[in-house]
């Protein structure tokens, strides 16, 4: 079992940045694939970002040119750099791992966008 928990969200005017972590119990560097996802009230879960054991990344459209995705595995922890939110970007966030055919979730962390 896999225990991953996140943290940096909180409340930010529209145009502010935030930082969002993921720390892991264990190591990351044998992760597959890391990804931070988001779910809005009444919408479903949806994809932000993810990175592949190779580094490579990959984004939602909206997102595009304001977030970037991150991992040190020397920490075991993933980490979202949240730039020019909006209000839009306002969700639950949550960051998942998968080894091998085993994906793992955290808990969430609320991020909100409003003046």
């Amino acid at each position: 079992q896999v225990q991953l928990v996140e943290s940096g969200g909180g409340l930010v005017q529209p145009g502010g940045s935030l930082r969002l972590s993921c720390a892991a119990s264990r190591s990351i560097s044998s992760a597959n694939d890391m990804g931070w996802y988001r779910q809005a009230p009444g919408k479903q879960r949806e994809l932000v970002a993810a990175i592949t054991i190779f580094g490579i990344t990959n984004y939602a459209d909206s997102v595009k040119g304001r977030f970037t995705i991150s991992r040190d595995n020397a920490k075991n922890t993933v980490y979202l750099q949240m730039n020019s939110l909006k209000p839009d970007d306002t969700a639950v966030y949550y960051c998942k791992v998968r080894y091998e055919g085993t994906q793992y979730w955290g808990q969430g962390t609320q991020v909100t966008v409003s003046s």
